[in-house]
């Protein structure tokens, strides 16, 4: 179920991660809307703050179970993304420097509950696939799901993988005090995407500012237009925001020369 927030704050910065804070969510996991830009005024007289609107999903009932086509062994094989194909030589291996490997036990309860839930979750899909979990220095919970032809599990652009995420977080936490963030990963299908959509973001903005367009581009999901934003967060001339309702929102790329950038 969807639900959302308004906030304001001095800027629209400061506006989501008020919004942010009062959620107890991560910027990947809300769509934001500005309503407001904030206003300076005239020698500090006149001005207004930013106004922002931050959906989220609230689970109201039980998740159903994402369903897997089954397929023979030999084609089962995830929907080709062009985008993600193109990353695949250009991507080194995730980063795991940052972040303490053991067994689910020796990582705390949490971490047991999450292996736990996966494995039965896999079962259930009748999946052979593995949680390995690690966890990073900012305490989340990493997971990769170790197997053979994992296509089906990855779904078109991620789609069953983020299903198979949000159940995760939503069985692990749910009655907890403190909501511990879990991100699931297969055969290391989010850093191709991401590095994909880096190059998107970056293409699209040499573009706006050279003919002064605004660009929409395709539906996306909350965490891939947090990379969009993210990619050009410093890039000159440049501003983004989202646009539209789930699961159609979509990211716009906008010129913007001398204006303040959310």
């Amino acid at each position: 179920m969807l639900k959302y927030i308004e906030c304001t704050g001095k800027n629209e910065e400061e506006a989501i991660a008020a919004a942010l804070r009062q959620l107890g969510l991560d910027r990947d996991e809300v769509s934001v809307e500005v309503l407001e830009r904030a206003k300076s005024g005239f020698l500090g007289i006149g001005g207004s703050p930013a106004k922002i609107k931050v959906t989220y999903e609230a689970p109201d009932e039980p998740v159903p179970v994402p369903v897997v086509e089954k397929k023979p062994a030999s084609t089962a094989e995830k929907e080709p993304d062009p985008a993600v194909e193109r990353a695949e030589d250009t991507v080194a291996p995730a980063d795991l420097t940052s972040q303490t490997t053991a067994a689910p036990e020796e990582l705390g309860d949490k971490a047991e509950s999450i292996d736990r839930f996966l494995t039965g979750l896999m079962a259930h899909m009748e999946v052979e696939a593995t949680p390995k979990i690690t966890m990073g220095e900012d305490g989340s919970y990493k997971v990769e799901l170790v197997g053979e032809n994992l296509g089906a599990l990855i779904g078109r652009r991620g789609e069953t993988l983020d299903a198979i995420q949000q159940l995760t977080s939503y069985a692990v936490n749910r009655g907890a005090s403190k909501r511990s963030r879990i991100h699931v990963d297969a055969e290391n299908y989010r850093a191709k995407r991401e590095e994909s959509l880096e190059r998107l973001a970056r293409k699209v903005a040499g573009k706006v500012v050279k003919y002064r367009r605004n660009v929409t581009l395709e539906p996306m999901n909350a965490y891939e237009r947090h990379v969009i934003h993210t990619a050009l967060q410093d890039y000159p001339d440049v501003t983004t925001y989202s646009t539209g309702t789930e699961p159609n929102r979509r990211t716009v790329v906008a010129y913007s020369r001398g204006e303040h950038r959310a």
